[in-house]
């Protein structure tokens, strides 16, 4: 009796199981747990990458950047030809740490040191010397365009921070200046590429087109990756003597470790 006294209400449980409200929320949490594996595959590739490369024309400063930050210390320094690698790390009262791995700047090295790097990168720190930027602003505009279009940094979009180094002489430009010039001449470089003639299999001969949004001037703020400036001396302004001024970079490096 009590048995077929349940059943009505039985049945009436089945018939709300099978309704459209209990589909949408097995819908719901189907959704939410493909987003939470995509989102610890995500997490899980980031964590995998624990390289902050450290990329620039010759003679920005990238070598005695690297040797500041090991050690504190300053040295008498020479253009890389090879890459130089060690642990960095982030905090004194942490044990985080990230792989500091300084590339040659020279033009005949830097893109096959970058190929070989590029995807265990978790951060990119772009040196440009403050002093000489104004001269130099194509070239760096040019490696820093190579940079941005790569296919694997565009997929893994590495956070970038553009040094401003040698902030400590006279003449040196601020990250503003070199903010606005490099947008500028990655905009013409954007323009100039796309116009670039095909080959005879229809692709383009100038590599991706594409920089940043269609239709609209060149800034930063439009890739996918985060990409800050700060201003920094890795010389300090007392040289040999003093110490370095790194403050921001060594701040950034703890963000992103």
């Amino acid at each position: 009796a009590m048995a077929g006294g349940l059943e009505p209400h039985l049945e009436a449980l089945r018939r709300e199981l099978r309704g459209p409200a209990v589909l949408s929320v097995l819908i719901a949490l189907i959704a939410v747990a493909i987003t939470f594996l995509i989102w610890r595959f995500v997490q899980g590739r980031r964590s995998s990458r624990k390289a902050v490369l450290l990329l620039g024309l010759c003679d920005a400063g990238k070598t005695l950047l690297f040797a500041r930050l090991l050690s504190g210390r300053y040295r008498d320094t020479q253009t890389s030809i090879t890459d130089s690698s060690a642990v960095y790390r982030v905090s004194r009262d942490k044990s985080t740490n990230v792989t500091l791995i300084d590339l040659p700047g020279h033009e005949s090295l830097r893109l096959q040191f970058l190929e070989r790097f590029k995807a265990a990168a978790r951060a990119i720190v772009f040196v440009v010397d403050s002093v000489a930027f104004q001269r130099e602003v194509k070239d760096v505009a040019e490696f820093l365009y190579q940079v941005l279009v790569d296919s694997t940094v565009l997929r893994n979009a590495p956070a970038l921070l553009i040094a401003c180094n040698k902030q400590d002489i006279t003449m040196a430009k601020s990250a503003k200046l070199i903010q606005q010039q490099l947008e500028k001449e990655l905009n013409t470089l954007r323009v100039t590429r796309s116009a670039a003639p095909t080959s005879l299999d229809g692709s383009a001969t100038g590599g991706p087109a594409q920089l940043g949004k269609k239709g609209k001037d060149f800034d930063f703020s439009q890739l996918p990756m985060k990409v800050e400036f700060v201003e920094c001396s890795a010389r300090g302004s007392k040289g040999e003597e003093g110490e370095a001024d790194l403050e921001g970079l060594e701040k950034w490096l703890v963000k992103v470790a």
